[in-house]
């Protein structure tokens, strides 16, 4: 008996991506701040396009406290939800029909989050990564790293604490 043939690769990588444009695009403020995700295997890269509406202070002009802040927030509960559907993605059990018609897990919940703000966002694309440092049952600890030019020179980082979700979807 031979062993079971893995699947295409472009089913994977739709199956993967399906998965993640239905968790982003679930929420409602992610598309208002025009958030988006960028995949590479299981790592994500969150984009922040600049936008006008984004500038607190137009004299310098930065980018509003409030916007990096919901950013940071962003992209550490997108990514702990991404870690914790991951294996169901990969072992197919996933169906991301069903995810994009709206029937989303529930999200991680915000338990407290700091911000650290390193410099002044410029009025230019942002991105974002986020390191979990812990994922429990029922608590997860996430830092968030974001930048705009270069990497090594980031413009704000944060930590937060988040409540997880039941895993059985209860």
């Amino acid at each position: 008996m031979s062993p079971a043939r893995p699947e295409p690769v472009q089913v994977v990588k739709q199956r993967r991506d399906a998965a993640l444009a239905a968790l982003s695009g679930g929420v409602p403020y992610i598309q208002y701040l025009g958030i988006g995700f960028e995949r590479r295997g299981d790592e994500l890269t969150a984009v922040l396009p600049f936008d006008d509406k984004l500038i607190g202070n137009p004299r310098l002009p930065a980018l509003h406290g409030g916007v990096t802040a919901a950013f940071l927030e962003t992209t550490a509960i997108i990514e702990l939800s991404w870690q914790m559907l991951w294996p169901d993605i990969e072992a197919g059990a996933l169906d991301p029909d069903r995810l994009a018609a709206g029937e989303l897990p529930r999200l991680p919940k915000t338990i407290d989050f700091t911000v650290d703000y390193l410099r002044s966002g410029l009025p230019r694309d942002a991105y974002a990564r986020a390191r979990v440092n812990r994922s429990g049952r029922r608590y997860s600890s996430v830092h968030v790293e974001a930048w705009q030019d270069n990497r090594s020179r980031l413009f704000a980082q944060a930590t937060g604490h988040f409540l997880m979700p039941p895993r059985d979807g209860g």
